[in-house]
């Protein structure tokens, strides 16, 4: 991910769940330079096991995975194209061609608050029924089964965004056509 620029520097966080915690990547780090040994354990309700600092944003990710126990890796990063329809205040459209609509169904948007707060955990957990959001004015994430599907789902956000601010207000698929979609 940090290779595909969707991870820069220190910004954004990766999670993964195991049986009675999660690991999560420390709070401050270059995520190009991460080893696994840097990853943070953390019990379920927070309570770091062992050393090091969570990122700030561990709370949100807790949040997550308790709301929905088929969760088991979330994403959160600063992808460029992203962040611009996030600051730019606009939604993304995932009804732009047929992948779109299958890896991200409908994109909601997280209201902008305080990095690491307990009020923006609070907002995350309020689109918590869905794959894929944006963060007003700070970025993007995705949940779901494995990491492997995280980091595709989030490659896939980073290309409908790019296609978004390329091809503006063009058409998207048929209302039919998303739906027969959705149902695959």
């Amino acid at each position: 991910m940090y290779q595909r620029e969707l991870l820069v520097s220190a910004g954004g966080n990766v999670s993964i769940r195991f049986d009675d915690g999660i690991l999560i990547t420390p709070s401050g780090r270059n995520k190009g330079s991460l080893l696994p040994e840097d990853m943070i354990k953390m019990s379920m309700n927070g309570k770091v096991i062992g050393k090091g600092k969570p990122s700030i944003e561990y709370k949100f990710h807790l949040g997550l995975y308790n709301a929905r126990s088929e969760i088991n890796a979330v994403v959160h990063c600063h992808p460029i194209y992203c962040t611009a329809i996030a600051v730019k205040g606009e939604k993304i459209r995932a009804d732009l061609t047929p992948e779109g609509v299958m890896l991200l169904g409908d994109v909601p948007t997280v209201p902008y608050r305080t990095p690491g707060s307990d009020e923006l955990a609070e907002e995350v957990l309020k689109i918590s029924k869905h794959s894929a959001a944006i963060m007003e004015s700070h970025g993007a994430i995705v949940q779901g089964r494995t990491m492997e599907e995280e980091c595709n789902r989030m490659e896939e956000l980073e290309f409908q965004a790019h296609l978004q601010l390329v091809v503006g207000n063009a058409a998207g698929l048929p209302r039919d056509e998303v739906y027969r979609l959705r149902r695959m």
